[in-house]
C-alpha cells in the first residue's frame, strides 16, 4: 500500500503555515516537524496541566496519567516493558549519564568497542572512560565505502569486551546497519550492545525487541515530537548498573538514569507521537487488529515512500563528477540522509540553496570522525540533504533542479 501523502501533510501543521509555505525541507536530520498530535498534547498541558505530576487532585492526576500513556505507547510500540523506556532531556545527555553508569560498573582493564563512524553523542563519551583505566577499542570503517564490516568487529572482539557501542545507522554516511546480526555477534563473545537509533528511528521507529539489542537510543525531536531523548534498556542490565538517580528511586528502572526531574510536558506529549503513528495505521488499514506488528506497519510505509524518493537523487549525485556521494548509492540500503562532498564550502552552497527556498545545511554535523576517516576537506565539509516520508516527489525534483544549477 502507498503512503497517503496528503493525509500525512494534514498532520504537521508546518506545512499549513504562511512563513513555511513555498519552502521545501531537507534538514529533517537537524530535527524534524512536529506533528499536530505532539502539539495539541503540548499546548493541552500547559494550559491545562502544569503541575507536578501524580498528586491527588485533578489536573495533577491527569498529567501523570498522560506521562504514563506515553511510556506505555512507546514500549508497545517497540515491544518493550513499560518500565525499560527512560526519558531524558537529549539523547546526548542519556549517554553521557549512561557512561557514568558504565564508569562505575567496568574495571580496570576491561574493553570496550566503538566506532567512527558515530555522531559524536555516542562516541565521545564512552572514549572519555579512558580516563578510568578502560581499554577503548575503535572498529574503524572502510575509508572507501564509509561501511562497517563485522568481519572487523569480531577481530576486536575478546574475552575482556564489556560492551560494544554502534549506531544503527550513521547521520553523514547513512548506511542502514544490520543490528541484529551485529547484536548476535556481540552477544557470543558476552558482551552488552548499546545502538544509537538518533539517525534511522525517524524513518520508522524500530521493533526493538526484535533487534535484541540491550540499549537502544534515539531522539523524539527527530522523530516528530518534542525535544527528548528516548532510551531503551533491558531490565536486566539496567538494574546491575549502578543507580544514576536518587537514592530512593533506584527501585524504578526507568527513574535509575535520569538524575533530574523530568520535564513533565515533554514527556506526557511523546504520546502525541504514538498517537501520530496509531492515526497512520487506522487511516490505511482501518480497524484491523495488528497485535505487535504495528512498528513493522508504520516503518515499511515510511521507507517504502522515502526509498523512491530517495533513488533519483543518489542517482543525480552519483553521476555528477563534480562531487562525491558519502555512503551507499542504493536506496535499499541507505536512510534519505545524504551527504555530499563538494568543492566548496558546502555552508556557501546550502545558502545558495536557501534562495531557492529549499532548507539544507553544511558542515560536519558532529560526524567529524567518519568524515575525516573518508578523507572529506574539514574546511569545506559536507553538504547535507535529509528528509523523511512527509516530503513528495516535486520537492525532490525542485531540489535537483537547483543542485544542478549551483554545483
Amino acid at each position: 500500500m502507498d503512503l497517503d501523502l496528503d493525509f500525512v501533510r494534514k498532520q504537521f501543521p508546518a506545512f499549513q503555515t504562511t512563513q513555511l509555505e513555498g519552502q521545501a525541507f531537507f534538514q529533517s536530520a537537524g530535527g524534524s516537524y512536529a506533528c499536530r498530535q505532539v502539539i495539541n498534547r503540548l499546548t493541552r498541558f500547559y494550559e491545562e496541566r502544569k503541575v507536578q505530576p501524580y498528586d491527588p487532585y485533578s489536573a495533577s492526576m491527569l498529567g501523570g496519567e498522560e506521562m504514563d500513556e506515553a511510556r506505555k505507547g512507546l514500549a508497545d510500540f517497540m515491544r518493550v516493558k513499560v518500565e525499560e523506556v527512560s526519558f531524558g532531556p537529549s539523547t546526548t545527555q542519556n549517554t553521557y549519564v549512561l557512561s557514568q553508569a558504565f564508569r562505575e560498573w567496568l574495571k580496570p582493564g576491561d574493553a570496550i568497542i566503538v566506532t567512527n563512524q558515530d555522531h559524536e553523542a555516542n562516541s565521545g563519551p564512552w572514549r572519555r572512560l579512558a580516563e578510568s583505566g578502560v581499554e577503548i577499542r575503535e572498529w574503524c570503517i572502510n575509508s572507501e565505502t564509509g561501511s562497517l564490516e563485522i568481519i572487523e568487529l569480531e577481530r576486536l572482539l575478546d574475552d575482556n569486551v564489556k560492551l560494544v557501542c554502534f549506531p544503527h545507522c550513521s547521520n553523514v554516511i547513512g548506511e542502514i546497519n544490520d543490528v541484529k546480526e551485529i547484536v548476535k555477534t556481540i552477544h557470543a563473545a558476552g558482551a552488552v550492545s548499546c545502538v544509537d537509533g538518533v539517525s534511522y528511528a525517524p524513518h520508522g521507529i524500530p521493533d526493538v525487541g526484535d533487534l535484541g539489542t540491550d540499549i537502544y537510543l534515539f531522539s523524539a525531536y527527530k522523530t516528530f515530537g518534542p525535544h527528548q531523548g528516548i532510551m531503551v534498556i533491558r531490565e536486566g542490565l539496567g538494574f546491575s548498573l549502578p543507580n544514576q538517580g536518587h537514592y530512593f528511586n533506584e527501585k524504578t528502572l526507568f527513574s535509575r538514569f535520569t538524575p533530574a526531574g523530568p520535564d513533565h510536558a515533554q514527556v506526557a506529549s511523546c504520546a502525541g507521537m504514538v498517537e501520530y503513528f496509531d492515526s497512520i495505521i487506522e487511516h490505511h488499514f482501518g480497524n484491523i487488529a495488528l497485535g505487535s506488528n504495528k512498528a513493522n506497519v508504520v516503518h515499511d510505509l515510511f521507507r517504502d515512500h522515502e526509498t523512491k524518493l530517495l533513488q533519483p537523487l543518489l542517482d543525480y549525485v552519483s553521476a555528477k563528477n563534480s562531487v562525491r556521494l558519502i555512503g551507499p548509492s542504493n536506496a535499499e540500503n541507505r536512510a534519505p540522509t545524504v551527504a555530499i562532498e563538494v568543492q566548496e564550502s558546502a555552508n556557501d552552497i546550502a545558502s545558495k540553496l536557501a534562495q531557492k527556498n529549499i532548507m539544507a545545511a553544511g558542515g560536519d554535523f558532529y560526524g567529524k570522525r567518519p568524515l575525516k576517516a573518508m578523507n572529506v576537506d574539514m574546511n569545506i565539509g559536507v553538504l547535507r540533504l535529509s528528509f523523511v516520508h512527509y516530503n513528495d516527489k516535486s520537492e525532490v525534483d525542485r531540489l535537483i533542479l537547483a543542485l544542478d544549477e549551483i554545483i
